[in-house]
């Protein structure tokens, strides 16, 4: 259809609605905040790394273009494990353990990488570009300390695993893929102006003289072009394209009468998307996701943080075990080589018959091997603590230290009841994983409205506006600039000889060429709308329907989580109860056991007793105090779990998230139901002497 030709009103207005698209382009790329879940300490933003943000081109032009490298990670040991070193040993409180822990572990340290990971799919996503997706799976990958929890799974690739939608991570034949972020194509929000510089030169000999030069000599023609266009998308669903086309040709062809000949155009053209990707929520989709997937690296790293601080936890209170186990096995070693050496005493001046040698014999060669177990578990568990709180251990010092645990049980002596539900809300509130499935639900559901929207027909609605410039110096060679009437069949009609003139185009400047882009001398202008539309839709269908499913199966995994999180808290609080019990079982048997102990050796001082008796009394002592020690560890591993399982384990520990962020410990830990260990006095004492046998009267 023809149009009429503007009004130099028309034109202005045209000019200055591109010129306003363009200036907007900036700050137009910032979405509208996006529904996130409330502000609880688990969602609170860690220390920013930013890497969200962009290399600016000022003060360095070609900033944008160059990589950015980083710096080896550093595989020492923080300055920390050396204040601890005493004369050859690592001296080690829990709160100590916490703090290496911290600043060295690698597994979270590994986590840690997964927050930069994260900032780089924001910035992605504001360029408009899909997202690669964060990991938010757990990384536990340090031997020797198990994470509580019914049904836990763990990650062991590089940034941590974690399953897919309702615990399906894989298909039959490969990997299964979700709807999440699927909707309408996407345009880039970056501008991008993309240019060609070309010199042309073209050389025919002419067989015809239709090719505008005399046969059998060469056609001559030389172009140079320089082209640019800027390309830009924007949130709303508009698609912004300008094109500056310019070429200059030089020929030796009779024919054209410029020579050379400037050929300029330009062309502004908008188009906005109606019905398929229009609005805000299908075009910022990703950037909202990748927000939500930034909070999540942040939920999920607190979650690694507290998994860890479990098995460091779990793996201290094994050692402390295995060193107090050791210290009562040895003991018992003693005291059953001090009763073999007393028996034999006994036995040379003829006091005891010569197999109570024997049966103290065979009682020191079960306690060597007992010894033998309790000094080689110890020496793993000491390895386990030393790799779990350390990145390397090359060097020989720290490598071939003992670890000396100086921390102990508190058994507090009145056990606090909290009521279960308290536990529970409190739970729900607090548990890292809830957090993230809820933050999930969010992303599903921004989703699901971009999915709808795939579903429309594409409608289309453009304009354009343009215009074309010619321009150029009269070519010598052009037929019409030769007066010879016979001339006028080429196409030089008109030819006025009188006044020595002919009708050829007057020379135009460059200026003059761009003038006529805006005067309308060519105009190219016009608005239309462009439909597409699919008859079946079945594709479109299936993926919005399959995404409705799968939110609705994320809504059921979050009541899943927290049915499963009831659970975690009622066993938990019964571990607690049953291991507190036996704590005081133990204690029972102790006492009773020395108690025993001290009868049987009163009975030995008066001859009533045999040495026998006396070591089967020790070695129950023994195993007593194993038992105990072993119920004692049981009790802080069970409140451990309970901290876990509620979601507070760093509140009630005294850890600061922002410290495991650095790597760098700020504020000492201060863990509950600890104190310092003291030197345990002898589990039992010398086996005393037997009463010297009569002499007989000479």
């Amino acid at each position: 259809m023809p149009f009429a030709r503007l009004a130099l009103s028309s034109r202005l207005t045209i000019a200055t609605v591109l010129c306003t698209i363009l200036a907007v382009a900036g700050w137009a790329q910032e979405p509208p905040a996006a529904p996130v879940p409330q502000n609880t300490p688990e969602t609170r933003p860690l220390p920013e790394l930013n890497y969200s943000k962009p290399v600016s081109h000022f003060p360095n032009p070609i900033g944008p273009y160059r990589p950015r490298h980083l710096a080896d990670p550093s595989l020492a040991n923080t300055p920390r494990v050396d204040s601890l070193m005493r004369d050859g040993k690592l001296y080690l409180s829990l709160n100590d353990a916490v703090a290496l822990a911290l600043e060295n572990n690698l597994d979270i340290a590994i986590a840690r990488f997964n927050l930069n990971i994260a900032d780089t799919d924001v910035l992605r996503a504001r360029a408009g570009a899909s997202i690669l997706g964060t990991p938010i799976g757990l990384v536990l990958n340090t031997p020797g300390g198990g994470v509580g929890g019914i049904g836990a799974n763990s990650g062991a690739a590089t940034g941590g695993t974690s399953l897919g939608a309702g615990g399906i991570g894989a298909g039959t034949n490969g990997l299964v893929s979700s709807t999440l972020g699927l909707g309408p194509v996407i345009n880039s929000f970056d501008p991008v102006l993309t240019g060609t510089l070309q010199e042309d030169h073209f050389s025919q000999t002419a067989t015809s003289i239709f090719q505008g030069v005399v046969p059998g000599t060469s056609l001559a023609q030389n172009t140079g072009t320089v082209n640019f266009a800027y390309n830009q998308a924007f949130q709303w669903g508009t698609n912004l394209t300008v094109g500056f086309n310019n070429t200059r040709s030089t020929t030796n062809s009779f024919f054209s009468s410029l020579s050379p000949q400037l050929n300029s155009n330009f062309k502004a053209t908008v188009t906005q998307h109606l019905l398929q990707g229009f609005g805000f929520a299908p075009n910022t989709r990703f950037i909202h996701i990748a927000k939500n997937n930034r909070e999540l690296s942040d939920v999920a790293f607190r979650l690694q943080v507290i998994d860890s601080l479990d098995q460091i936890e779990n793996i201290y209170w094994d050692l402390v075990y295995a060193y107090e186990n050791a210290r009562v096995q040895n003991e018992s070693l003693a005291f059953a080589q001090k009763t073999l050496s007393d028996t034999r005493k006994q036995v040379d001046i003829g006091s005891l018959a010569p197999i109570e040698v024997v049966r103290a014999q065979s009682t020191v060669a079960t306690n060597q091997q007992a010894v033998t177990l309790a000094q080689t578990n110890l020496q793993l568990e000491q390895l386990l603590m030393k790799n779990a709180l350390t990145r390397s251990l090359k060097d020989p010092t720290l490598a071939t230290a003992e670890v000396i645990p100086t921390s102990t049980m508190d058994v507090p002596a009145q056990e606090p009841i909290v009521p279960t539900e308290d536990l529970i809300n409190e739970a729900l509130r607090h548990r890292a994983e809830l957090v993230e499935s809820r933050i999930d639900l969010n992303s599903r559901e921004l989703s699901n409205k971009a999915v709808r929207s795939a579903l429309l027909p594409t409608l289309d609605l453009f304009a354009y506006y343009g215009g074309a410039g010619v321009g150029g110096s009269q070519n010598p060679a052009n037929l019409c600039s030769n007066l010879d009437p016979t001339l006028q069949g080429f196409g030089c009609a008109g030819t006025d000889q009188a006044a020595g003139q002919l009708p050829i185009n007057p020379s135009t400047s460059l200026g003059g060429t761009y003038n006529q882009l805006v005067n309308s001398t060519s105009p190219d202008k016009g608005v239309g709308l462009q439909l597409n539309i699919p008859l079946r839709n079945r594709a479109a269908q299936a993926v919005q329907i399959r995404s409705e499913l799968e939110y609705r199966q994320a809504q059921m995994r979050l009541q899943q989580i927290e049915n499963q999180v009831g659970i975690e808290i009622r066993n938990a609080q019964y571990t607690v109860q049953q291991n507190r019990a036996s704590v005081d079982s133990a204690k029972a048997a102790v006492e009773l056991a020395r108690q025993s102990l001290d009868a049987e050796q009163k009975k030995y001082q008066f001859g009533t007793s045999t040495t026998t008796l006396v070591l089967q009394y020790q070695s129950g002592l023994a195993n007593s105090e194993s038992t105990l020690v072993n119920a004692m560890v049981a009790y802080e591993k069970s409140r451990v779990e309970l901290d876990r399982a509620t979601g507070q384990l760093l509140d009630h520990a005294g850890v600061s998230i922002d410290d495991a962020a650095r790597g760098q410990v700020a504020r000492m830990p201060n863990v509950p139901y600890i104190a310092p260990r003291k030197e345990s006095p002898a589990v039992s004492q010398p086996m005393p002497q037997a009463p010297a046998p009569q002499q007989p009267p000479q």
